[in-house]
């Protein structure tokens, strides 16, 4: 449906430590208008799948599902952090359950399916469901509960905010009428093995001939980088590909596609364009011939979690893979099939329009969102592409328009993919060439990436010192300070080059090792990184004196932070200053902090600050990168974003 009555329904049945029993819960959300419509959707499948249970093919194919994930855990016992370790001993215990590291669950988990029936999971899945499906007859076991929450204020087209209340008994009016309603048996779904199959593969490879070309800077092919790991390469249609070998997680890959642009290339008659888009290419989920369900149920089948998300410089696409059968190629696959195979809906850009809609209508409803957002607004010339979209302007969008923002940032020029994992070079680059190398290279625009001008509000101006009065159930107030910063390589807004300007400052910054150490000499302020990491130490050193000047000499807050937002292609970043307090004491804060930034213009920062905030950061790396192996794969790839 184009306008489904629902946002997100969701069943859940676990182990509770907090209520000692197992709980069963069934959370429907839906926008308020369509509260009495969502519940009966929700109430009448729970229904349909009570009375008819799993098709065979549903409970193999999840069933497979299972063993694989397992199967991948026992494989990473002896890289599970201790922290997780610990966390599910505890928690074991706290329910009853009998202790069993991952390869006694995973044997275990082989002996129990094997003996598993269809006949046994349908009476089971009767049981649990029946305080749903069976609700209003005498026989029914009750809920334990049923909580409803809901908003004071609801906004409606031609009228405004308006008062929202619901009775207990329209809730359970609604259900009722759910369990009514007619239920037929769901059709068994074709899931498809593959999304190419060898014969289109073989006809693509004919058609485009992939291969890998040298880079534009001399005639080397491969790069190789030995400190890193990381080896890059071209394909004949553009895309660049850098890919590193690790074994952090054992037979587990993560990719990720970069795409340049982002909200950035948003006109002032396309506001919104990019961000709608790629919520509209994620909410229909279809490529090629095969339906959103067949692609879902075809990542199932090969453990793949796949996301689509931009910001305001870049697409993105991130997929996370098993190894184990064939599961790199089908997340190859599946990159493949959306960047030449994909499927614009119109019921999936309904949605999505209206999931901003509800997002910028929720913004007076949040202090801090509502504060942030008049800040951005105001520091950013009421530029849009830094905010939510407006009612106005979603209301000019169309599936063309959002498609065409999209789809003309998908140039193989301006693609980069980067694979970290568990894999063998062979493996990884046969997978390159067979389904990146036969992209079309024909999709460029007619016309260059075009951004237009970014500015900050000129001052003076009205604008630069407002006060946000809103409805919020306890006192309180929160401040923003915020002004514009260069970019993470020192290139800011009036085209001043920052980083350039620091290295022929400083004559004296090469560092020189000692005769008898062997090492070459380094100029570290000739890094390119180097302009970035000096930022992010600084802003270390501002929280941590902030923290002790505001919070605890002064104690006029309870929580202060000071954030650098620092863009990789667009020549400008921002600061922001970010502050919870008591609506008494909050202009006092906000005098505190102005002369705090002021004192950071004429002040200097001692060697033991820089010190002891490198040491901090060294251990914040250490232990959120080296040591948490889940984010390992993400990290090498997040730094490829910034290359």
């Amino acid at each position: 449906s184009s306008n489904p009555p629902f946002t997100s329904v969701e069943l859940d049945h676990s182990d509770s430590g907090r209520e000692g029993c197992t709980v069963t819960t069934l959370t429907v959300t839906a926008e308020p208008q369509n509260w009495k419509s969502a519940i009966k959707v929700a109430v009448h499948e729970v229904r349909r799948l009570k009375e008819f249970g799993v098709t065979m093919g549903e409970m193999t194919r999840y069933m497979d599902a299972l063993i694989k994930d397992s199967e991948q855990l026992a494989m990473m016992i002896d890289s599970v952090p201790s922290v997780d370790n610990l966390d599910f001993i505890m928690e074991s215990d706290a329910l009853g359950h009998t202790v069993m590291d991952q390869l006694q669950g995973h044997d275990s988990l082989l002996g129990v399916a094997e003996t598993v029936t269809l006949e046994e999971v349908n009476t089971v899945g009767a049981e649990v469901l029946e305080f749903i499906s069976d609700f209003g007859k005498p026989s029914a076991p009750l809920p334990a509960a049923i909580v409803a929450c809901v908003p004071k204020k609801v906004h409606i087209d031609g009228v405004g905010e308006s008062s929202f209340e619901i009775c207990p008994e329209e809730i359970t009016e609604s259900m009722k009428a759910g369990l009514e309603e007619p239920i037929y048996p769901e059709p068994e779904l074709e899931v498809p093995k593959e999304l190419i199959t060898q014969s289109e593969l073989e006809d693509l490879k004919v058609q485009h001939r992939p291969s890998f070309v040298p880079f534009k800077e001399d005639d080397v092919v491969k790069v190789f980088d030995n400190e890193t790991g990381i080896t890059q390469r071209r394909l004949s249609n553009g895309i660049s590909v850098n890919y590193k070998i690790t074994q952090n997680e054992a037979r587990v890959g993560v990719m990720r596609l970069i795409v340049g642009g982002g909200r950035a290339t948003e006109d002032s008659e396309s506001k919104g364009s990019v961000i709608v888009g790629v919520r509209t290419l994620s909410e229909g989920g279809c490529v090629g011939n095969f339906s959103r369900e067949q692609v879902e149920l075809f990542c199932v089948n090969n453990l793949i979690n796949c996301s689509l998300e931009s910001n305001e410089e870049f697409i993105f696409m991130e997929f996370r893979f098993a190894l184990r059968d064939n599961g790199m190629r089908a997340a190859f696959q599946l990159l493949h099939m959306v960047l030449e195979h994909n499927v614009w809906l119109e019921d999936a850009f309904d949605r999505a329009a209206q999931l901003y809609l509800s997002y910028y209508r929720s913004i007076p409803k949040s202090l801090e969102r509502a504060t942030a957002h008049k800040l951005m607004v105001a520091m950013l010339n009421h530029d849009e592409r830094f905010v939510e979209p407006s009612p106005h302007s979603l209301e000019k969008l169309t599936l063309q328009s959002v498609k065409e923002a999209v789809m003309n940032q998908f140039v193989g020029s301006n693609m980069e993919v980067s694979v970290v994992g568990d894999f063998t070079e062979e493996e990884v680059e046969s997978c390159v060439l067979d389904y990146l190398g036969t992209v079309s290279a024909a999709k460029s625009s007619n016309k260059e990436e075009h951004i237009e001008k970014i500015s900050f509000l000129p001052s003076p101006s009205d604008l630069h010192f407002q006060q946000v009065y809103i409805k919020d159930t306890d006192e309180r107030a929160c401040a923003y300070i915020a002004g514009p910063a260069p970019n993470r390589w020192g290139f800011a807004t009036e085209g001043k080059d920052l980083f350039n300007d620091i290295r022929s400052s400083s004559a004296d910054a090469e560092i020189s090792a000692p005769a008898n150490s062997g090492k070459t000499h380094i100029n570290v302020r000739n890094h390119p990184l180097f302009f970035g990491i000096t930022l992010s130490l600084l802003a270390e050193i501002i929280n941590s004196r902030l923290f002790t000047t505001v919070r605890d000499s002064m104690g006029l807050t309870y929580d202060v932070s000071f954030e650098l937002n620092l863009f990789d292609k667009l020549d400008l970043g921002w600061y922001v200053i970010a502050v919870t307090s008591t609506p008494s004491k909050v202009k006092a804060v906000i005098l505190s902090l102005s002369y705090f930034v002021l004192l950071l213009l004429i002040s200097t920062f001692c060697d033991l600050d820089a010190r002891s905030i490198r040491l901090l950061m060294r251990a914040k790396v250490f232990s959120e990168v080296y040591i948490t192996t889940k984010l390992l794969k993400g990290s090498w790839i997040g730094q490829r974003g910034h290359c």
